[in-house]
């Protein structure tokens, strides 16, 4: 393990960051303020609670799940991206640098900066909620877990993608919709039947209900069980980032 080449990778992508954190921190606050208005003053003035949780708290795990997986993906994804695209990436390769320093310096500014953005989302909705947290260990954990994961995603999509629009097809086509369909906003129990088993097809499901889990102490699908799931894609992504090192995917050419 090289930590100076570790230090230097997550140094620059983390002052990348700060050069754009107004739009980094703004943004946020501003989309989860009006979640909130629509869903929490719309809705939620029908539906007064869910499992007996007021709905205004009920969907801030949601939201943070929400914000999380975006970010991760679109800072890890685009953090390697443009290091290919403009050819500085041979040059990282060609110095005495082992890939596990080069994902560990782009993942881990990738989670951290989405880690930050989750605790503004956290800091925001308390201003709009009583929010009591049951486990704040586990939902610390599941933070870190999700964020390095859905960064190792984000870094596959990164080393997959051959031009800029690529770059947001998966997570515009396939997480966001599978994150609202994953109980962001409602308590999947409330499905008939046939739909409530579609729903355990959807892996943000897992990861939705464990966070909730942490909060609240309720969950849709068993903790045992959205651990398994979450651990299970780490490892897929692990595999898939060592296959391209090993093969140079996109990476030699």
């Amino acid at each position: 393990m090289n930590a100076p080449a570790i230090r230097a990778i997550y140094g620059f992508e983390m002052a990348r960051f700060w050069r754009t954190a107004l739009q980094s921190i703004v943004a946020p606050v501003v989309s989860t303020s009006l979640y909130f208005v629509v869903f929490g003053a719309a809705i939620g003035a029908r539906v007064q609670e869910v499992d007996g949780v007021p709905y205004g708290a009920f969907i801030v795990p949601g939201l943070m799940m929400l914000s999380l997986l975006t970010q991760s993906i679109a800072n890890a994804s685009f953090g390697i991206y443009f290091p290919r695209f403009a050819g500085t990436i041979y040059e990282l390769l060609s110095a005495p640098v082992s890939p596990f320093d080069i994902v560990a310096g782009y993942v881990g500014a990738a989670a951290s900066k989405s880690i930050l953005i989750g605790l503004i989302i956290l800091g925001t909705a308390a201003l709009f909620v009583p929010l009591h947290i049951a486990h704040p260990v586990w939902m610390v954990f599941f933070l870190l877990l999700t964020a390095v994961t859905f960064s190792l995603f984000g870094f596959v999509i990164g080393l997959w993608a051959d031009g800029f629009e690529k770059l947001q097809l998966v997570p515009l086509l396939i997480v966001t919709p599978l994150t609202f369909l994953g109980g962001s906003f409602y308590s999947i129990d409330v499905l008939p039947p046939f739909w409530r088993a579609v729903s355990h097809l959807n892996p943000v499901v897992y990861l939705i209900s464990a966070f909730r889990w942490a909060f609240f102490g309720r969950a849709d699908v068993g903790i045992g069980i959205s651990l398994t799931m979450v651990a299970l894609f780490l490892v897929l992504c692990l595999g898939a980032v060592s296959w391209m090192f090993k093969t140079g995917y996109r990476l030699k050419s």
